[in-house]
C-alpha cells in the first residue's frame, strides 16, 4: 500500500469496482502505481479512501465540493469520459487540483448504444418480445406495416456534433439514412440545420451534447411539440437536456410514437417515474458507453496521464 515507508508508487482512487481484465490491465504497472477500488455506492470505503488518494479516478457519482476538501493529497480528478458536469470544477481549482478527461475513448461504444435504441424503438422491439413470450405474436400485427420504418428510409437528426455524433453518423450513412446535424454555430456543411428545422424535418432525433446551462432543458415542451407526428427520440446524452415531464405528455399524446433513453435527469432513475410506465419508451441505465473495449481505453489513457503526474510531465485532455 502507498503511503507506507519506501513506497513511492503513485496512490490511485478507483471510484468503480475491479473486473479481471481491469485487473490483469493495470498490474504491468504495479511497481509505480497503486490503484485501490471503491463501488460507486460504498461511501464509506470512498470517504476512508480518498484522504490518501493522489489521483482519483471518477465515472458519475457526483463529487462535490465537500467530497473534493477531504481530498486532502489529491492532485487529478480524471473523469472516464468527456462530460465533467459530476465534478464541482470551482472546488477542484480552488484547491489546485487538475482535472482531465477522455473526450472521444467511449465514441465507439456509445455511438452503437445509440443505434442500438433507434433500431428497438424504430422497430417496435419491447412491445414484439413482449407479445411474442406470451404467445400473442401470431397472427402478425398487420399495424406494423403502417408504422415500422428501416432506418436507411430516414431522416436522423443529431443534435450536438462531436466524437459520438460524428462517429455514429458514419453508419448511420452506411446503413443509407440522410443525417443532418446541429451544433452551437453553423459549420457550413451542407448537413448543418437550425435546432428548430432539424426538430421539424427528422424522423428520428439523437441528442449528442454535453450538459451545461444553455443545454438544461433545451428541448421542453415547444420543442417537442415541433417533432414530426411518429417521430423517435434518443438520449444517450444527459437526462437533463430535457424536459422529462413534458417528454412524458409527448409520449403519451403525441407527436412523438417512441423513444429511447439511456440516462434520466435524475440517477439513479426512481421507481416512480413515469417514463417507466410507458410501453413506448426503451430503456437503460446509462450504459451505453460500458464496453469492455471502453474500459480498456480509459485504462490505458488514465495509465498514461499517472504517468505523466508521476514523471512531472503536462497532463493531456486537461480540463481545468
Amino acid at each position: 500500500m502507498s503511503g507506507q515507508p519506501g513506497d513511492h508508487r503513485l496512490r490511485v482512487l478507483a471510484h468503480f469496482p475491479a473486473g479481471p481484465r481491469t485487473l490483469e490491465q493495470i498490474a504491468p504497472h504495479a511497481d509505480w502505481i497503486d490503484v485501490h477500488f471503491c463501488a460507486e455506492d460504498d461511501d464509506a470505503t470512498f470517504y476512508s479512501e480518498l484522504p490518501h488518494a493522489e489521483v482519483l479516478w471518477h465515472v458519475l457519482r457526483p463529487l462535490s465540493a465537500d467530497d473534493i476538501a477531504r481530498g486532502e493529497r489529491l492532485r487529478l480528478i480524471h473523469k472516464f469520459g468527456a462530460g465533467v458536469n459530476t465534478i464541482a470544477l470551482d472546488a477542484a481549482a480552488g484547491r489546485g487540483i487538475a482535472v482531465a478527461n477522455m473526450p472521444g475513448a467511449n465514441a465507439p461504444s456509445v455511438a452503437e448504444g445509440a443505434l442500438l435504441l433507434m433500431l428497438a424503438a424504430l422497430r417496435q422491439l419491447p412491445r414484439l418480445d413482449r407479445e411474442t413470450r406470451a404467445g400473442t405474436g401470431w397472427p402478425t400485427d398487420q399495424s406494423l406495416g403502417d408504422t415500422v420504418r428501416d432506418i436507411g428510409s430516414c431522416t436522423v437528426g443529431l443534435v450536438g456534433y462531436g466524437n459520438i455524433a460524428k462517429t455514429l453518423e458514419r453508419i448511420l450513412l452506411a446503413m443509407g439514412a440522410t443525417v443532418l446535424h446541429t451544433s452551437t454555430r453553423d459549420d457550413g456543411t451542407d448537413g448543418w440545420r437550425s435546432l428548430d428545422e432539424l426538430l421539424t424535418c427528422s424522423d428520428i432525433v439523437s441528442l449528442h451534447l454535453p450538459l451545461t446551462e444553455a443545454s438544461t432543458g433545451m428541448l421542453d415542451a415547444s420543442a417537442l411539440a415541433r417533432m414530426k407526428p411518429g417521430s423517435v427520440l434518443i438520449n444517450t446524452s444527459r437526462g437533463a437536456v430535457i424536459d422529462e415531464p413534458a417528454l412524458v405528455q409527448a409520449l403519451r399524446h403525441g407527436p412523438l410514437a417512441a423513444a429511447g433513453l439511456d440516462v434520466f435527469a435524475h440517477e439513479p432513475v426512481s421507481s416512480d417515474n413515469p417514463l417507466l410506465t410507458l410501453p413506448n419508451v426503451v430503456l437503460t441505465p446509462h450504459v451505453t458507453w460500458f464496453t469492455a473495449d471502453t474500459m480498456t481505453r480509459y485504462l490505458d489513457h488514465a495509465i498514461d496521464n499517472c504517468r505523466r503526474i508521476h514523471e512531472g510531465s503536462p497532463l493531456a485532455d486537461r480540463v481545468r
